[in-house]
C-alpha cells in the first residue's frame, strides 16, 4: 500500500518558505534567550504531576488540551513520590500497559499490541531494551502518546509511544543533591547529582549524575548491580544559538537470572501454587548489559521566530548471558520430572539517529500559525549475535525440583553459531502544521514520507526496501471555553513484515490506523489536566497464509494481505495539582481486541488497567497513597486454561522535610502482600513482588 505525495510535499515546502519570507522580510532579528525558553517545559523543581506543553505527538509545542490525541506525562515529582527509578517500574505505573513478564525481562503491550520502540529526546530507538531496564535518574520526564505515533516515529506498532526527555544543566550556580537509600532484600542505592556554571558568565553549564545500586530479590539466587554515569554540557553560544552535548554509560549485571518461569501444571495437569521465592535458575547464570550513549543538539534562531534545530544521538548496546531453560512436568510428591538445558550468548547492536527541522511560526489575521519542516534518519544495526547451546543442548536431569543444584556448564563439543547480521535504515521527510482557523478552532495537519531498507546477511531472506510510505496526521481541536476542548483525529503507523506472496515479493507493510475522539480539560491556570478519549485501531495488510500454496520452486509458504486486528476502547486521565498541597494522578484504560476471524486477541494483556496516586502536604510532612488495578488476563482454554484474576495493589508514601537541606521518604509497595502473577504460560509463571519497602535520605546542597 503505497501513497506517493512527492510532488505535493515539495510544492508545500516551497509555498511555506515563500510565504514565510514575505511575512518576515522586513522584520529585525530581536534578542532571544533560548535558555529561558527551554526551561518552560522542564518539570524538575515544579512539584507538579503535569506539564505546560508536549511535542511527542507532532513536534509542535502544544498544551495537553490542544493535542488531538490521548497524551500524558510522568514528571520528575511523580517519579520521586512513587520511587520509580527504572523503566520496568515505570511501565507498571502507566494505565494501558501490561508488562507480560517473561522472566527478568518483559514483553510489554498496550491496546493489545507489542511496544516495539521508544524514544529519547524524540529520537526513535528500536529493540525495546527490556533486559537492560533503562535507569530513569537522567530523565526529567516521560511524555506518553497512546496509539499510533507514526508521524514522528517511522515504523512500529500502534501501541504507545514513550519519549524519555533528558535532564539538562539548567543551573547557573553550583548546586546538587546526595541520595542514599535502603530497601527490602538488601536493596542499597547511592547517587550524587551536581550542576554548575562552568564559566563566570554562566552561559556554559555542566551537570553530572553518578549512581550505584546493589539489590537482591524475593526470588532465590537472584541479585543485580547497576552503575550509571551521565553527563551533559549546555552552552548559550549567543542569545540566538544554543548547543548541548552529553553522554551516558549504564551497566547492569544480573546473577541468578531466570530464563522462562515456573511450570503452571503438574504431572496430573493440576495447577501448582509455589512459594514466591522458588526460582528456575542457578547462581552462576547471568545476564550482563551495558549501554553507551552520545548525543548532541543545536538550536539556531534565524529570525526572532524561525528556528533551525539539529539533533544527533548514538547508542551502543551490548549483552552477554549464560542461562538455564527449565522444562518438563513436575511431580509435586517428590519433585521429579523436570530437566534443564543451557545456553550462552553475546550480542551487540547500535542505534543511530539524526533529525533536522525548522520551526516556522507566523500570524494570519492575528491568528497564530506554525509549520515544521524536517528530515530524519535512523539506523538500527545488529553488530554481533553469537550463541552456543551448551553440551549440544543435552537435557540436564533434575532429581528434585524443590532442592537442586546444577554445576556450572561450559561448552563441550557444542557448535558456536554466529547468527546472520542485519541492519535497518529509515529516512523520512515530514511536515507538520498548526492552522488556526478561528481563535477557538485549530487544525493540525501532518505527513511523513518514509523510506525503509532492511539489509540481511541471512540467505533465506532477501533484503528489502519500501519507498514512499506515507504516514498522514489530521486532527481538529475546538475550544468550547477556556477550560474545555473537544477533538477528533486520525493517524497511522506502518510495520514492515517478512512474509512473501506467491510471486516471491515481500508484502507491503502492515498499516495500523488510529481513529480517536475525546474531550479535554485544563483547570487552575493549567495546573490540572483531564482527558477522556475513545479510540479505534484497525490493522490493514496483515500477512495471511494461503493454505496449500507455496512460492514456486520452493517449500516456502505463500501469503496474501488481509485485514488484521481491531482494537477499540477508552482512556481517562486526571493529573496535576488540585491545590498547592494536593497532587493527584489517576488514569484508567480499557480496550477490546479481536482478529479478523472474530477471536479475542492478546488475552495475556489486561483489558482494563487503572492507577491512582495522590499526595497531600501537611507542614513538613507529605503523605501519599496509591492503588494499581489490573483486570483478568489469561491464555489457553479448557483444562489448559491459565489465568490471573483481577487484582489491586496498594502503595503508600510518607515523607518528612527535616530542614531545608535534608529530606526523608518511606515508600511501601503492595501493603497487603497480594500474591499475583506478572507473567503466565505453561512454563512461564512469574510472580510479582511481595510487600516491600524503601527508605530514602536526600541531602540538598
Amino acid at each position: 500500500m503505497k501513497r506517493n505525495i512527492k510532488n505535493p510535499l515539495l510544492l508545500s515546502l516551497c509555498a511555506i518558505i515563500t510565504l514565510n519570507n514575505h511575512l518576515h522580510s522586513e522584520e529585525k532579528l530581536e534578542q532571544i534567550f533560548i535558555y529561558e525558553n527551554k526551561l518552560f517545559n522542564t518539570t524538575e523543581g515544579t512539584n507538579s504531576y503535569t506539564t505546560g506543553s508536549m511535542n511527542t505527538s507532532t513536534k509542535l509545542d502544544l498544551s495537553i488540551k490542544d493535542t488531538p490525541q490521548s497524551v500524558s506525562v510522568v514528571t520528575t515529582q511523580e517519579l520521586k513520590d512513587k520511587n520509580i527509578t527504572t523503566n520496568q517500574k515505570l511501565l507498571e505505573e502507566i494505565p494501558g500497559i501490561t508488562l507480560n513478564r517473561v522472566d527478568e525481562s518483559i514483553s510489554p503491550t498496550s491496546r493489545g499490541f507489542a511496544i516495539d520502540y521508544f524514544k529519547i529526546d524524540g529520537m526513535t530507538q528500536y529493540g525495546f531494551s527490556s533486559s537492560s531496564d533503562l535507569d530513569l535518574a537522567m530523565f526529567d520526564r516521560i511524555e506518553i502518546v497512546r496509539g499510533a505515533n507514526g508521524l514522528t516515529t517511522g515504523s512500529g506498532n500502534p501501541a504507545i509511544s514513550l519519549n524519555y526527555i533528558r535532564k539538562h544543566a539548567n543551573s547557573k550556580e553550583f548546586k546538587g543533591d546526595l541520595t542514599l537509600s535502603a530497601g527490602s532484600w538488601d536493596n542499597y542505592l547511592s547517587m550524587i547529582d551536581v550542576s554548575s556554571a562552568l564559566n563566570e558568565k554562566g552561559n556554559i553549564r555542566g551537570r553530572i549524575i553518578v549512581k550505584h545500586q546493589e539489590e537482591d530479590s524475593f526470588m532465590n539466587k537472584y541479585e543485580k548491580e547497576k552503575n550509571l554515569l551521565y553527563g551533559i554540557i549546555d552552552v548559550d553560544l549567543t542569545d540566538t544559538t544554543y548547543f548541548s552535548v552529553g553522554g551516558s554509560f549504564e551497566k547492569l549485571d544480573k546473577n541468578g537470572v531466570a530464563w522462562g518461569g515456573l511450570p503452571a501444571f503438574d504431572i496430573n495437569n493440576n495447577r501448582i501454587d509455589f512459594n514466591r521465592s522458588q526460582s528456575v535458575t542457578e547462581d552462576w547464570t547471568y545476564t550482563n548489559t551495558q549501554t553507551t550513549s552520545f548525543f548532541t543538539n543545536v538550536e539556531q534562531y534565524i529570525t526572532d521566530k524561525i528556528s533551525l534545530n539539529a539533533n544527533y544521538s548514538f547508542a551502543n548496546k551490548e549483552k552477554e548471558s549464560k542461562l538455564l531453560w527449565f522444562m518438563g512436568q513436575l511431580d509435586t510428591t517428590d519433585g521429579s520430572g523436570m530437566s534443564a538445558k543451557a545456553y550462552e550468548g553475546e550480542s551487540r547492536v547500535s542505534d543511530e539517529s539524526f533529525d533536522l527541522n525548522s520551526k516556522i511560526p507566523f500570524t494570519i489575521a492575528n491568528l497564530d500559525q506554525e509549520f515544521i519542516l524536517g528530515y530524519s534518519y535512523n539506523k538500527y544495526a545488529t553488530l554481533k549475535n553469537k550463541v552456543a547451546y551448551l553440551n549440544d543442548w543435552d537435557e540436564i536431569s533434575i532429581p528434585n525440583f524443590y532442592n537442586y543444584y546444577i554445576e556450572e556448564i561450559y561448552p563441550k563439543n557444542s557448535e558456536i553459531i554466529y547468527r546472520p547480521l542485519n541492519h535497518t535504515t529509515q529516512t523520512a521527510f515530514y511536515i507538520n502544521q498548526k492552522i488556526s482557523l478561528l481563535e477557538n478552532l485549530k487544525l493540525i495537519l501532518g505527513a511523513r514520507l518514509s523510506k525503509y531498507t532492511l539489509i540481511n546477511e541471512d540467505p533465506r531472506y532477501k533484503s528489502r526496501t519500501f519507498r514512499d510510505e506515507l504516514t498522514p496526521y489530521a486532527g481538529i481541536v475546538y475550544n468550547i471555553n477556556e477550560q474545555h476542548s473537544i477533538y477528533v483525529s486520525y493517524t497511522d503507523i506502518f510495520q514492515p513484515q517478512s512474509q512473501r506472496d506467491i510471486n516471491d515479493n515481500y508484502l507491503d507493510p502492515i498499516v495500523g490506523k488510529n481513529y480517536e475522539t475525546g474531550i479535554k480539560g485544563e483547570y487552575f491556570d493549567g495546573k490540572l489536566n483531564s482527558s477522556f478519549s475513545l479510540f479505534k485501531i484497525l490493522q490493514d495488510n496483515v500477512a495471511e497464509s494461503i493454505d496449500g500454496v507455496y512460492i514456486p520452486g520452493t517449500s516456502t509458504q505463500a501469503y496474501r494481505a488481509a485485514k488484521g486486528v481491531e482494537s477499540k476502547g477508552f482512556d481517562f486521565i486526571l493529573a496535576g495539582n488540585i491545590t498547592d498541597k494536593l497532587n493527584i494522578k489517576y488514569g484508567i484504560s480499557n480496550f477490546s481486541a479481536e482478529n479478523a476471524q472474530g477471536e479475542k486477541y492478546s488475552t495475556k494483556s489486561s483489558r482494563t488497567t487503572s492507577n491512582l496516586f495522590t499526595t497531600y502536604k501537611i507542614g513538613d510532612f507529605k503523605i501519599g497513597a496509591g492503588l494499581n488495578y489490573k483486570s483478568r488476563f489469561y491464555t489457553g482454554e479448557g483444562k489448559s486454561l491459565i489465568e490471573q484474576k483481577s487484582y489491586i495493589l496498594t502503595n503508600a508514601l510518607l515523607a518528612y522535610d527535616v530542614d531545608k537541606n535534608s529530606k526523608i521518604q518511606l515508600n511501601i509497595n503492595n501493603i497487603f502482600d497480594k500474591k499475583y502473577y506478572e507473567g503466565i504460560g505453561s512454563d512461564g509463571m512469574i510472580y510479582g513482588a511481595p510487600r516491600n519497602g524503601f527508605l530514602t535520605y536526600k541531602y540538598i546542597f
